[in-house]
């Protein structure tokens, strides 16, 4: 017997049936560029050394961390994608690290470069930032580029915890992050928010309260729900190897959302439900399945439990 995971259907609002809805079952591709930025916990302004969890390597391929110029990159990424997954239209994706860490006229001869390379195919633009690195005059700029294609605004919220985001070297408040949404209430932009669920002094009582954080604001159209994972050439790294903490196993993790998705408002589109570094980059949780069969072994997962996305909103 057939279930609704057989069919393509999810137990929440997942980003690939959104993209074949919007564009009419057009295979679209994100295509990832790295702008060169820094941010400021980084290079000094806030602090240094980053966030104990991140090595920015690990959430970059290769292909984008070895091309040194924006037109390298876009050109083989969208040649790349075609050839691999039979892609027809693209999003220019600027990931790695604060992609709004830059005075407006900067960014702007960045996005409009990566923007024009192949206009014809490319439906939309999406920027990673932090939300310190948000003003009045970048979400403009943004905004300005809605006329011609969907642009979405990728922040990390990370934790609803000060106390974590210290603890982290965050640099960066949730009071900054509500500062932040406050700017952009009335925003033109698709807002995505992302979030590290596992943080070993986090009960799971605490984490499922970011449900209600995301919540409360209705610019928010995209989640990114990501678990703690530690990776070669972090600070967290270092302590991990010196002194290993509980991490969530699959199961674990499975049974956690299982719990947190029902609570989401039903219209939010989950972008991604796990976050995975390169093999190579990966210190812990090795689940031991590539990023494939965990997928289907989370989305399985949830199916069984029941999960309907929202049914546990209260709005």
């Amino acid at each position: 017997m057939s279930t609704l995971l057989d069919n393509g259907i999810k137990p929440y609002n997942h980003y690939g049936a959104y993209l074949k809805r919007k564009y009419d079952g057009q295979k679209v591709f994100k295509v990832i560029v790295d702008g060169n930025f820094t941010c400021p916990n980084r290079d000094g302004s806030k602090g240094y050394g980053g966030c104990t969890y991140c090595n920015v390597d690990s959430f970059t391929p290769d292909s984008a961390r070895k091309i040194p110029s924006i037109r390298e990159q876009v050109e083989n990424g969208i040649e790349r994608a075609r050839s691999s997954y039979g892609a027809e239209k693209f999003i220019i994706y600027f990931q790695p690290n604060t992609n709004t860490y830059a005075p407006a006229h900067l960014l702007q001869m960045m996005y409009d470069e990566a923007l024009s390379i192949d206009s014809e195919n490319t439906l939309g633009l999406s920027v990673g930032t932090r939300p310190d690195c948000i003003d009045f005059e970048k979400i403009a700029l943004l905004e300005s580029y809605t006329d011609r294609f969907d642009v979405d605004l990728e922040m990390g919220m990370e934790s609803i915890y000060n106390e974590t985001l210290e603890r982290i070297n965050r640099g960066c408040s949730h009071d900054e992050f509500t500062s932040a949404m406050h700017m952009l209430r009335n925003t033109k932009l698709d807002l995505c928010v992302h979030t590290i669920f596992g943080f070993p002094w986090e009960s799971e009582e605490m984490m499922l309260r970011y449900a209600d954080e995301i919540n409360r604001y209705p610019a928010i159209r995209f989640v990114k729900l990501h678990h703690l994972h530690i990776v070669e050439g972090s600070i967290m790294g270092v302590k991990y190897k010196r002194e290993p903490f509980k991490l969530f196993t699959i199961e674990e993790y499975t049974d956690f959302l299982a719990k947190f998705i029902p609570l989401l408002r039903p219209d939010l589109i989950l972008q991604r439900i796990f976050g995975i570094a390169d093999r190579e980059l990966l210190i812990a949780p090795n689940w031991g399945f590539p990023k494939s069969k965990i997928q289907t072994y989370i989305d399985k997962g949830l199916e069984a439990r029941g999960v309907k996305q929202g049914s546990l909103y209260s709005g």
